[in-house]
């Protein structure tokens, strides 16, 4: 892949914790405006790496680039460029439950912004109206179902527009239509908008349904075994552990 089309590119990486490896040589690349999914079973290290590549955990070897520019070598004032860029979905939302939808969403505006109290209330609206969720700015999350508190979470996530989406198991417990629904807004939102995106899931209906391009780290090996398009990996992989996972038994409805 040239350089000119990475957007990110995840270089010689262990990811662990002390001296336990969860993951270990890591070398793939993300090109700009594709939804690439980090994909593998429970245990395989899908959510360590992914804290890696946006600062919550270091490597224990390696480094990420963005746009070539080195995440764990760069000083804080670049690090903290480098991190203006992304918009992060943590796996259970994270919404503060004391605040309102267009609190939550102000939060990030409020620290990083000059912007005035009012237009800081219109971006929030605006965001909330870009994941289906206009007239909603008042409500609290405990007043809205568990889908709009993903699309709420993810209007906070884009909120200070930016590059690159982080979404951390964003269909985790949500029901198949609210998971479908969820799926359909991020291909929504990456052809409007033009970002990169970096699923991290475990579920079939969404990888084959969005994923663009993808890695499959396996548990046991604690590697990537494969890299590349999801129903390429389907239909061509013969690593058997690619395919069980791929399978599960049975051929998903949308890998056609």
């Amino acid at each position: 892949m040239p350089p000119s089309t990475a957007a990110i590119a995840v270089r010689d990486m262990d990811v662990g914790y002390g001296t336990f490896v969860v993951q270990r040589n890591l070398d793939f690349e993300v090109a700009r405006g594709k939804i690439f999914v980090i994909m593998g079973g429970s245990g395989s290290g899908k959510s360590s790496v992914l804290r890696v590549m946006i600062t919550l955990l270091p490597p224990l070897r390696g480094d990420v680039l963005f746009g070539g520019v080195s995440l764990w070598q760069a000083d804080d004032a670049e690090r903290e460029r480098l991190m203006r860029r992304f918009g992060v979905l943590y796996q259970g939302g994270a919404l503060w439950s004391s605040m309102t939808l267009s609190e939550n969403v102000s939060l990030p505006l409020g620290e990083f912004t000059d912007l005035t109290e009012v237009q800081i209330r219109e971006v929030a609206a605006l965001k909330l109206a870009l994941v289906g969720l206009a007239g909603f700015e008042e409500f609290y999350p405990s007043q809205i179902s568990g889908g709009m508190q993903k699309r709420a979470a993810l209007a906070r996530a884009m909120a200070l527009d930016p590059d690159i989406l982080f979404l951390d198991e964003p269909s985790a417990g949500l029901d198949p239509i609210s998971s479908r629904l969820l799926d359909d807004l991020i291909l929504e939102l990456r052809e409007s908008l033009g970002c990169t995106v970096v699923l991290v899931t475990h579920e079939l209906a969404s990888i084959f349904a969005i994923g663009d391009d993808s890695v499959f780290l396996d548990a046991e090996t604690r590697t990537m075994a494969a890299r590349g398009n999801p129903k390429t990996l389907l239909a061509e992989s013969t690593d058997p552990r690619v395919q069980a996972f791929l399978t599960r038994g049975r051929l998903p409805a949308t890998a056609r």
